[in-house]
């Protein structure tokens, strides 16, 4: 019983020095290494982010289970174990890479641009001949956020909804301002506007967004998060990745207030890691139920997540997952002592 007792209350102890193991890593990479090797040439750059990535995979070994857990749970039969295994690697280096993608965008992004293909740019572009603004609607997909300064750096005055990733990060308000400098200012250099965030209690928000559509702008959504806490009321359930879940269907609601055209668009990374298609669909319907409509777009990015399931951030997260209804809520356990 005193082994039992010595060896649960070290449990803490080796959590926080892991966890802090991990923080300084991703630190070092987000400040040094990734800033150096995206210097590189391409091939060389993304190879060693793919590096990093795997030694990510060997060693972050509770994340790793996690996510081959979390990939069997919901997809079943589509994934064997093996197949799980392959996607959890993928994952990894999808998310080295993401990295390389921010720190080339320094400038004007020319070094990343001549590593992606934009096809529907005609859509985009046909869809501000209205003059009432555009809204693109993706998932948190793929290197999302360096597709998003590519439109605007390539000529689309664009700004971006939710939360920024120092916030989405958490930790001490010391780590949020670390993230706030390698990684939200590199971004913020490539939008027309100041970030708008979706916060309880920030009425403003429809309107801000309102604005830079009248304004004849790009907003842009990725609506798969989880809602928060005060927003489940305005939550709608769609079918995503054959699971019943609960999303925000705004996207619709304010394409519908304001008339602006809603696209659908994902960045896609190639086998050799370093070249992307940026691909922007022709509008999709949103008249009507904004729930019934909401659910052409859940289907396009569920038809992404099947595609490319190591694209997807949310494997990573089980409790994202439960909050969207993806997974069921683990049963509550005894309480403690």
């Amino acid at each position: 019983m005193a082994y039992l007792q010595r060896l649960t209350a070290g449990r803490p102890a080796r959590a926080r020095a892991e966890r802090l193991l991990r923080t300084a890593e991703s630190v070092a990479y987000w400040t040094v290494g990734a800033p150096l090797s995206s210097l590189l040439p391409a091939s060389l750059a993304y190879r060693t982010a793919c590096w990093r990535g795997d030694w990510s995979f060997r060693h972050r070994t509770g994340q790793r289970s996690e996510i081959v857990r979390n990939l069997r749970q919901v997809l079943g039969d589509e994934v064997s174990e093996a197949a799980a295994d392959r996607q959890a690697r993928e994952f990894f280096r999808m998310r080295s890479c993401e990295v390389v993608d921010v720190m080339r965008l320094r400038g004007r992004a020319r070094s990343l641009g001549k590593l992606v293909e934009i096809r529907g740019r005609e859509h985009l572009e046909a869809a501000l001949a209205g003059g009432k603004g555009a809204v693109l609607c993706t998932a948190h997909f793929g290197s999302y956020n360096a597709a998003f300064s590519l439109l605007h750096a390539s000529g689309f005055p664009l700004t971006s909804t939710g939360r920024s990733f120092s916030h989405e990060a958490g930790g001490s308000s010391a780590e949020q301002r670390l993230w706030a400098f390698v990684f939200d200012r590199r971004l913020q250099r490539h939008r027309q506007r100041p970030g708008i965030e979706f916060r309880p209690g920030r009425l403003q928000v429809a309107a801000q967004v309102a604005v830079a559509l009248r304004a004849n702008e790009v907003v842009t959504f990725s609506s798969d998060a989880p809602p928060l806490e005060a927003d489940q009321a305005r939550a709608v359930e769609v079918t995503l990745l054959g699971r019943q879940a609960r999303l925000l269907p705004g996207v619709v609601t304010l394409a519908q207030l304001t008339g602006a055209p809603v696209l659908m668009v994902f960045m896609h990374r190639s086998a050799d890691y370093r070249h992307q298609v940026l691909e922007i669909s022709a509008p999709v319907p949103v008249e009507g139920d904004p729930a019934a409509a909401f659910r052409s777009c859940v289907a396009a990015m569920d038809a992404a997540i099947r595609t490319k399931p190591a694209h997807w951030v949310y494997w990573a997260d089980t409790d994202d997952l439960v909050s969207l209804g993806i997974l069921p809520a683990p049963p509550a356990g005894p309480a403690s002592p």
